[in-house]
This record gives structure tokens, sequence and C-alpha cells, in this order.
């Protein structure tokens, strides 16, 4: 699966999930083709999963398979239990 953190690059350097990458909810709509190159699954991921829904009804829009993970530290513990 592919974790995408929608937070802003300074809240992502304070904590985020393991092998997550981080595109700003703002940056989403410029990077859709980076986005639709991701072959797995993706996951989004946010604070408290507020932006991180955003994201996934922005992506979906654009035709792109996604769902909302929630908070990042929901997503690393999800990680850490499989």
């Amino acid at each position: 699966m592919k974790i995408i953190d929608v937070r802003t690059p300074d809240e992502y350097k304070a904590g985020h999930a393991k092998n997550s990458v981080n595109i700003p909810l703002q940056q989403l709509t410029a990077r859709l083709n980076e986005i639709r190159s991701f072959k797995e699954p993706i996951i989004l991921c946010c604070a408290s999963g507020n932006r991180s829904g955003q994201a996934t009804a922005l992506l979906k829009s654009h035709g792109i398979d996604c769902k909302n993970g929630g908070s990042w530290k929901e997503v690393e513990l999800e990680l850490n239990n499989n």
C-alpha cells in the first residue's frame, strides 16, 4: 500500500507513519499524475482524519481509488498490527 500524509511538511517532520510520503493537501491537484503512478492501494492520513477525508474525496473525484486512513497514528498502529 502507498500511504500519503496530507499534512504540512513541518507536521510531517514532527512524526509520520513509516514509509509514508508527504503530499500536502494543497498540492494534491498539482500532483495528480504522480499519485496516479502509484500502483498500490492508496491510504490517506493526516492529524485527525479531517484533511485526509477531504483528500480522499478529491482523489476519488479524479477517478483515483483510495481510502481515508484517519490519523497517521492510527495508520501506524494498523501497520504495526499486521
